[in-house]
């Protein structure tokens, strides 16, 4: 899927009643649904069901099931509330009657008020650094095939900001920085945007918490990760097809959990959005 396009498309959901929309899915080479997808797809189900004048400011969601990338998604969006300022939505995704997925999504009109923000990492700006993808093209015969059918397929560019080295084995400190942006123009309002960086927002958060235990900075098969809980605040207008700095770091990893923060930025330093993710990740016994 390296078309922009053909992921908008992915995102904007067929509705079948009242309040219920059918998904479709990627076609992920790991053969389950990715937790972005699912989590963009709730929040394309929510916006159909609010006012026009209120947009997304956060939602918290749990991944309960693995999905089959074989069987379309039903989301269920149930209108919890309709305020002056704020708008409540919870989704429910199924297949086959099994509930696979929930979320609770809120709306706000936009109003004016405080405004204050954290500063943005002092890194190197995406101009000259090589993408990922430039670098498991390098290293390829050490890369699985599916990794770099991945990377490959991705409408999105990443650039990340600490060297990466496939062959370097030493563990590294769970901090991470990536610049990344649609590899296309993305046509379309401040909604479109906005899901595919909920799609997006999925990607790096648990590898960030293996970095201080799997010896190198991309996880062999050794590892079984899934993602267990995703949250995201919206703070600031962006685009997609813009340059943002992922800043990422995983406080803790404990009990087969790891736990990781990110925050979005411009290029000139914007705050845009906050993520916190919460995975599974555990040794695979030889």
């Amino acid at each position: 899927m390296k078309n922009i396009n053909e992921l908008i498309q992915l995102l904007e959901l067929k509705k079948e009643e009242e309040n219920v929309f059918i998904g479709q899915n990627y076609q992920a080479p790991w053969n389950r649904v990715f937790g972005g997808q699912v989590l963009a797809q709730a929040l394309s189900a929510a916006y159909q069901t609010v006012p026009v004048d209120r947009f997304v400011h956060s939602m918290h969601a749990y991944f309960l099931l693995a999905g089959d990338i074989s069987i379309p998604i039903r989301f269920e969006v149930d209108n919890v509330r309709d305020g002056g300022s704020f708008t409540t939505r919870r989704v429910v995704a199924k297949q086959n009657e099994a509930v696979i997925f929930i979320t609770s999504i809120s709306f706000q009109i936009k109003q004016e008020g405080f405004d204050h923000q954290i500063d943005m990492p002092n890194v190197l700006g995406p101009s000259g650094l090589k993408s990922d993808e430039d670098i498991a093209n390098k290293f390829k015969f050490f890369v699985p095939q599916n990794i770099l059918q991945v990377i490959s397929e991705r409408p999105f560019e990443f650039r990340p900001v600490e060297k990466l080295n496939i062959l370097d084995r030493s563990t590294k400190p769970p901090y991470r920085h990536f610049w990344f942006k649609a590899k296309e123009k993305v046509e379309g309002d401040i909604t479109v945007h906005q899901k595919l960086l909920t799609y997006v927002s999925d990607y790096n958060l648990l590898t960030t918490a293996t970095l201080p235990h799997t010896k190198g900075p991309i996880p062999g098969g050794g590892l079984f990760m899934a993602s267990l809980d995703h949250a995201m605040w919206f703070h600031r207008d962006f685009r997609i097809d813009q340059w943002l700095l992922y800043a990422l770091d995983s406080p803790s990893a404990s009990n087969t959990r790891g736990f990781t923060r990110g925050n979005i930025f411009t290029e000139d330093g914007i705050l845009v959005a906050s993520v916190v993710q919460e995975g599974l990740i555990r040794e695979m016994k030889k």
